[in-house]
């Protein structure tokens, strides 16, 4: 009987861990199909940036009231109809005939993401009470991000390459379907509603304050450039300015009243975690700016089938995977040092690409440029959390959590109309011969610019990891 028991939870393990496979394969996956996407749709390279930059902010806008909802009304039933959601709009993505239908539905994508993926880790919790249990569940769960990644990037060079009836790129979203529809049989079958909490109501107001604030940042920042910043691009940008000062009254008065807010505005009060928040802003910026920038680069300058672009990206995820684990063990003992040596690993990838991502470079020596990026990102990325959440009280932890995770989100879109414009704006001034090699040169020169920020960041935090 205990054994079933034991072997109930970890089948439901496999269940929730379908969200976050899911989100992050939707985000990799798209880089190797951006090309095929932008002749498909006939989308301009601002709108195609968008693509991209809308799933996460749709997810940014609606995480930490995702995870509330489970709270609020039950897990199972989030979970469920989050990803209802999550394929239903992946298929609309997939029919989609022009840029705009494209990026509204991408954008609805992102938010039923932002409902289902908190329930994983809270179903973990709930799950799991032996805390070596616990422990080897979130480790699982870990491993299901780095494993999404290497399926994303190979599945969407695959399958855009693929000519069924459909266009290959309309494949990417299509995929979601059969995994979501088991997800959907096996959580109404096998998974137990959780208790709900109903102490405290959604901060609705808030969520959408926030939402508002960030697409008149993220929109004009993406489509503006191409446009010749006219009027209206400038108009959103202050308004973004003038509406996020007043999401932060916003949340503060609620503070003040003992009301429910989407963000505890008591946590900026702490030192480490402004200087983490900073970290996470840069380096989510670089960091998927430069899977937009080299998945292009790669088809667009060098010709490269999206397939093999996909191959040329199998180390870098691998790498990533390994040196992720051991950053988890090491980071204990040596703290930042971790991190600054992933970072100057970084630093000589992005060099050496500077220096010999030409036409006539071996694939050889691409690859292996692109797995040192992979290797130095897994010593960052996956302990920059732990750094910088490390000095932050208990009673925060899981709004600080939530905080960085919408951060972290938010990062990522700007990285994309920031960066990525940076790029496309160089390859749109040769528009009769795009000029991607000097285009790749310019993103990655921002990129180290970004990259010095975040190693200053890292060097204000604390030395190291107290047991």
């Amino acid at each position: 009987m205990k054994n079933s028991i034991l072997k109930s939870r970890w089948f439901a393990l496999i269940i929730v861990l379908t969200a976050p496979l899911l989100y992050v394969i939707d985000i990799f996956i798209i880089n190797m199909a951006i090309s095929d996407i932008q002749k498909g749709v006939h989308a301009t390279n601002g709108e195609v940036q968008l693509v991209i930059a809308g799933y996460l902010l749709g997810s940014a806008s609606f995480l930490i009231t995702g995870g509330r909802a489970g709270d609020y009304l039950g897990r199972k039933k989030i979970f469920f109809w989050g990803m209802f959601f999550f394929t239903l709009t992946s298929c609309l993505c997939g029919m989609s005939q022009t840029a705009v239908e494209l990026n509204i539905t991408r954008f609805f994508q992102g938010i039923s993401s932002a409902f289902m993926v908190p329930q994983s880790i809270a179903f973990i919790q709930v799950l799991f009470t032996d805390q070596k249990e616990r422990a080897k569940a979130i480790g699982w769960y870990g491993i299901t991000l780095s494993i999404a990644a290497i399926i994303g990037q190979i599945l969407g060079g695959y399958l855009v390459s693929t000519h069924f009836a459909i266009a290959g790129w309309r494949l990417i979203f299509f995929i979601n379907l059969p995994v979501g529809l088991f997800s959907l049989w096996a959580i109404r079958k096998y998974l137990k509603e959780t208790e709900q909490k109903i102490d405290k109501a959604f901060d609705y107001s808030g969520a959408f304050i926030l939402t508002i604030s960030l697409a008149c940042l993220i929109v004009p920042l993406t489509l503006g450039r191409e446009a010749g910043w006219p009027l209206w691009s400038i108009g959103l940008l202050f308004l973004a300015i003038i509406i996020g000062a007043y999401f932060i009254y916003d949340q503060k008065n609620k503070l003040k009243l003992g009301k429910f807010s989407l963000i505890d505005i008591e946590l900026f009060g702490i030192r480490e975690f402004n200087i983490g928040l900073l970290a996470v802003l840069f380096h989510f910026m670089l960091h998927t700016a430069y899977l937009l920038m080299s998945a292009v680069y790669l088809q667009k300058g060098l010709h490269l089938t999206a397939m093999d672009c996909g191959l040329y990206f199998l180390p870098h995820a691998v790498l990533f995977m390994i040196s992720s684990v051991a950053a988890s063990k090491l980071i204990v003992k040596y703290g930042k040092k971790v991190l600054q040596a992933g970072l100057f690993i970084i630093l000589i990838s992005f060099v050496l690409q500077i220096l010999f991502f030409k036409s006539y470079t071996s694939g050889v020596v691409m690859i292996l440029t692109i797995g040192l990026y992979g290797l130095g990102n897994g010593l960052v990325l996956p302990s920059l959390l732990t750094m910088a959440l490390k000095n932050v009280p208990v009673k925060f932890a899981g709004t600080a959590s939530g905080t960085f995770s919408t951060f972290q989100q938010t990062a990522s879109a700007l990285g994309i109309s920031i960066i990525g414009g940076v790029f496309y704006y160089v390859v749109s001034q040769h528009s009769s011969h795009p000029d991607y090699f000097k285009a790749f040169d310019y993103g990655l020169s921002a990129n180290i610019i970004c990259l010095a920020i975040v190693a200053v960041m890292i060097y204000l935090l604390p030395k190291a990891i107290k047991n």
